[in-house]
């Protein structure tokens, strides 16, 4: 992961790696409110039903889910996984929970970004950087929480860019502006009046400012993954200056 990988976090090849697909995976969580969102195909029938729980207990697509609430709970779930561990004679204690969490969200990294063209490539994929994990870095498992949060986040502040904005830091109370601001130029666009909050910056989802830079995050992080790959290797590279 990008920030992990500039030392704001100690960790070795293998935990930079698994934390950029852990942090992939977990920035399309959010969306899970939405039937039409990655986990919703991730798997016949139950992630639809996923899906369609998790927005109905939202509120609906951008309500709950992209809350403060929901970062939270989404740290506190995350940790919990990292406790679920079961000791094995001979290998010590394998950190079950947090290799499931690792390969589930690698799957869902994958497949979004189109790494792979199938869901059966992408759980195959996402099972074997869960064991890598499990098996050679399982010491390294205090990331997990980390990662997912800051991916979680990272979609929240992208939707915070846009038109749509997200819910206040105050949900379920929801504020909806008074009948004067309504009105109010800039006012106005960074108070809607469904009660969301918005700094407009890359316009309306899905424009070519939003793209755009989703590209250019897309290559900062593949930029990262290639160095970390390469250390992984021995191969040493200098930084600039």
């Amino acid at each position: 992961m990008p920030v992990l990988g500039l030392g704001a976090y100690p960790l070795d090849p293998v935990g930079v790696l698994a934390g950029t697909a852990v942090a992939a995976g977990a920035a399309l969580l959010p969306d899970a409110d939405h039937h039409s969102a990655t986990i919703a195909h991730s798997v016949p029938v139950l992630g639809r039903l996923a899906a369609r729980t998790v927005g109905t207990l939202s509120g609906g697509h951008r309500q709950g889910a992209h809350s403060a609430i929901a970062v939270i709970v989404m740290m506190v779930l995350a940790w919990v996984l990292t406790l679920i561990a079961v000791p094995v004679d001979g290998l010590g204690t394998i950190a079950v929970g947090a290799g499931i969490g690792t390969a589930v969200l690698t799957c869902f990294g994958l497949k979004a970004r189109g790494f792979v063209r199938t869901w059966a490539a992408a759980w195959v994929a996402g099972a074997a950087v869960g064991a890598a994990i499990v098996f050679l870095a399982p010491e390294q498992i205090a990331w997990f929480p980390l990662a997912v949060t800051l991916g979680f986040v990272v979609h929240l502040l992208g939707d915070f860019l846009t038109t749509g904005g997200v819910p206040g830091m105050l949900w379920p109370q929801v504020h909806r502006p008074p009948e004067r601001f309504r009105e109010t130029p800039v006012v106005n666009r960074l108070w809607l009046p469904s009660g969301h909050v918005s700094l407009p910056l890359l316009g309306d989802t899905g424009s070519f400012r939003e793209t755009m830079l989703g590209a250019v995050l897309g290559l900062y992080c593949l930029a990262n993954f290639g160095y970390e790959c390469l250390r992984m290797m021995g191969v040493e590279v200098l930084a600039g200056g």
